[in-house]
């Protein structure tokens, strides 16, 4: 066989360097798609990754928004779902010491006998029960009396005929004719007992205007419409001027007025019912939530003594009073990040122990006729809210969550605003709440034009109410 054609060593070199050349550069074309191969795959991830944090974050807002309710929000009961079961820890509540039924101090409404009763009925033996012997004519030896209290028919309506006549002088032959008492204009027309009554029905009792009216038919005897119970409301609150005008003096010259407003439909549109109130003296008025509306209620304007309202940058203008806020708002704003994150938030249940603690303090003092706290419990309460407020700053700091930003947001607000928010503690004439202020509105839209009616709140308030019952004390808030 012959032998292979012999290669020059020189050409075997060249063509392996040339080979290796080769290799390299597909090598490094290969390297190249594969680089852009991880760029882009790294750029899908990224994107990905953004879109999976923003649909998370959607997650989390809607779920907190689903979550909300009339215990951790402004939202009025009525708008709780009646379809979704509440769970037994919703409100946190704890028992609150009182016994069952009527607590004291409650008005009571005993039905008593009465010592001079309208009709007597006597109820003796016709006969002997033993032999039989005739006991009509026989005096009583035990008389035991039982009365039954009963509503008497509604009368038949009283009708007052007012002749209006027309005289001729004898002398001169003038005719002069006579005068109706004030106020008695037509044909026909109701009495002002009859208005009084419907009043009371639609505007005392929030009754509608269609079973008020039947209401005053049943009891009364006088059949009216409901157009004529739906016009009482205006003329009873066109009559209140001077009693308004006397009320509202007599809130400025009050020591502590607690205001608020809530949002109710009138004529046709939404608008704010504004009140302000003690205890004993109520003066709604609406209108829109500016400072302007705010001031048309003719009590707020120049008021010097302290106003316990909420933290709506409203009242701010009003410079001449001082300011405490509403720690029952409070307490719900605290319940909404907490419950939401009990374990990242537990500085809001560690400041809602503090305001409730805080709040049985200033009870205790003024029902032992203290004039203010002493100097070693307040420094107590201090210490404590600034070590809930830091650890609530200091846990949320640098949290891109929802809540992570509204725990933040609402440690701030709590730090900022710490003088007003613990005047209770300070001030004892001021309340805990304002919240004797919404329940003083009424249940049925009030009168349009912003006109002004008188009610009766109910001071009695637990702080329980909103969601929060005291745990064992925390000294180490931080």
């Amino acid at each position: 066989m012959p032998d292979a054609p012999h290669t020059p060593p020189s050409d075997l070199v060249g063509s392996l360097r040339a080979r290796v050349a080769e290799l390299a550069a597909e090598n490094a074309g290969l390297r190249e798609a594969a680089a852009s191969r991880d760029e882009l795959a790294a750029a899908q991830l990224a994107a990905r990754d953004a879109q999976t944090g923003a649909l998370a974050a959607r997650v989390e807002e809607l779920e907190r928004r689903l979550a909300k309710d009339s215990s951790t929000s402004g939202k009025p009961p009525s708008s709780d779902s009646p379809y979704q079961k509440k769970s037994r820890d919703r409100s946190l509540r704890g028992k609150s010491g009182r016994k069952p039924g009527r607590q004291p101090g409650a008005q009571s409404c005993t039905l008593r006998q009465s010592a001079d009763p309208g009709n007597t009925v006597p109820c003796g033996p016709v006969a002997c029960g033993c032999c039989g012997h005739d006991l009509i004519g026989a005096p009583a030896l035990v008389t035991q009396k039982r009365q039954v209290f009963e509503a008497a028919p509604p009368p038949p309506p009283e009708v007052i005929e007012y002749q209006v006549q027309a005289k001729q002088c004898p002398a001169c032959g003038e005719v002069s004719v006579g005068l109706a008492p004030a106020g008695v204009t037509g044909r026909v027309q109701y009495g002002p007992g009859v208005h009084a009554k419907a009043a009371l029905a639609v505007c005392a009792h929030y009754l509608p205007v269609a079973r008020a009216a039947r209401l005053v038919a049943a009891f009364t005897g006088v059949s009216v419409s409901a157009g004529f119970t739906a016009g009482v409301r205006g003329k009873a609150a066109a009559r209140l001027g001077p009693f308004m005008d006397a009320v509202r003096e007599l809130l400025r010259s009050a020591g502590v007025l607690y205001a608020d407003e809530t949002p109710a439909r009138t004529a046709g549109k939404l608008h704010y019912v504004h009140v302000a109130c003690t205890e004993f003296l109520t003066a709604l008025h609406t209108g829109g939530r500016s400072t302007d509306d705010i001031d048309s209620g003719g009590v707020l304007p120049g008021y010097a003594g302290t106003i316990v309202r909420d933290g709506y940058a409203g009242y701010d203008h009003l410079t001449d009073a001082l300011h405490a806020w509403c720690a029952a708002h409070g307490l719900r704003d605290l319940k909404a990040v907490y419950e939401f994150d009990p374990a990242g938030q537990i500085w809001a249940r560690s400041m809602a122990d503090l305001l409730i603690h805080a709040n049985a303090a200033a009870s205790a003092a003024r029902a032992a006729g203290q004039a203010r706290l002493s100097d070693a419990r307040l420094a107590e309460i201090t210490s404590w809210y600034r070590g809930a407020v830091a650890k609530g700053i200091t846990d949320n700091q640098g949290k891109r969550t929802r809540t992570g930003k509204d725990g933040l947001r609402l440690a701030r607000r709590f730090r900022d605003h710490q003088d007003m928010i613990l005047r209770f503690t300070t001030d004892l004439a001021a309340g805990f709440t304002s919240n004797q202020s919404p329940s003083s509105s009424p249940t049925c839209p009030p009168p349009p034009n912003g006109e002004s009616t008188p009610s009766t709140p109910s001071p009695s308030y637990s702080p329980t109410d909103h969601g929060y019952h005291p745990q064992p004390r925390r000294h180490n808030s931080g």
